[in-house]
């Protein structure tokens, strides 16, 4: 029983991997993508990856607080993600239920991953590629900072990729990345619409979808964003309405395994 509540505890933290985020300004408008037209690689596509990487929101702390429903494995539930970010050093979720009752709090740095469950009073530490469990092994944690901002993943944006462009400005990049088969598709403000990352032999799948941007302390930023996610038997789906966000404010991360805690099996 300990195991099954902090697994999917585990697996809430994971979708900060994929998530993006809304604040409390006007919605950007944007043109909808059309269906790509194959283009041949040339300068044309440097030029226009060497945008997409400078149009990338560029920060130093986030912190943003969401209403989520989650179906995992057909069960449903609602919880509250409040999410905290150091650039480049840790990713700090605080997952609340009804009332606000924190039920678990989770702390994402390059290396590892520690979750506390409130509700059974265990905890589980691990390296970060326990989340591979969950996320796939392209994961790591620059993915899961760029997918939050919802910034491109870099590893994407490379010249090697096929590039193919709409008619309305869009942009999608395809590959094969050791065997990663990715897409990624770009509006025609250079921001991420979608992301797409397969590896069939591994039985994993994850595909997150922006539906709207809008401003945050100056900064385009995705909100409304649902998330499909498959590692072999493991189905997870996830829609995310943020009420909050703002950028390079002064934040603590607090995070400590009280002593009465005992590990999860």
């Amino acid at each position: 029983m300990r195991k099954s509540i902090l697994s999917k505890l585990l697996v809430i933290c994971c979708i900060v991997a994929v998530v993006g985020c809304k604040a409390k300004k006007q919605v950007v408008a944007r043109t909808p993508a059309n269906n790509p037209i194959a283009v041949n690689p040339d300068a044309g596509k440097i030029s226009k990856i060497k945008a997409i990487q400078s149009s990338q929101v560029s920060f130093n702390t986030f912190s943003g607080k969401a209403k989520t429903k989650l179906n995992i494995d057909g069960k449903t539930n609602d919880v509250t993600l409040n999410i905290r970010i150091q650039r480049d050093q840790k990713i700090w979720v605080s997952i609340t239920a009804l009332l606000g009752i924190e039920v678990a709090r989770a702390l994402i740095t390059p290396d590892s991953i520690m979750v506390i469950n409130r509700l059974q009073s265990v905890y589980l530490k691990k390296p970060f590629s326990y989340i591979h469990n969950y996320a796939g092994r392209s994961v790591n944690y620059k993915t899961v900072e760029s997918l939050l901002i919802g910034n491109a993943i870099p590893e994407l944006l490379t010249p090697a990729a096929t590039l193919q462009q709409g008619d309305n400005g869009s942009v999608t990049l395809k590959g094969d990345m050791q065997g990663l088969i990715y897409s990624l598709l770009v509006g025609a403000d250079l921001k991420v619409t979608q992301t797409s990352l397969a590896n069939q032999s591994a039985g994993q799948a994850l595909q997150v979808t922006n539906s709207q941007f809008i401003q945050a302390d100056g900064k385009v930023i995705p909100s409304q964003i649902h998330i499909a996610s498959s590692v072999k038997t493991k189905n997870l789906q996830a829609d995310l309405e943020y009420n909050k966000a703002e950028f390079n404010q002064p934040l603590e991360f607090p995070f400590s395994i009280p002593d009465r805690f005992s590990p999860a099996n």
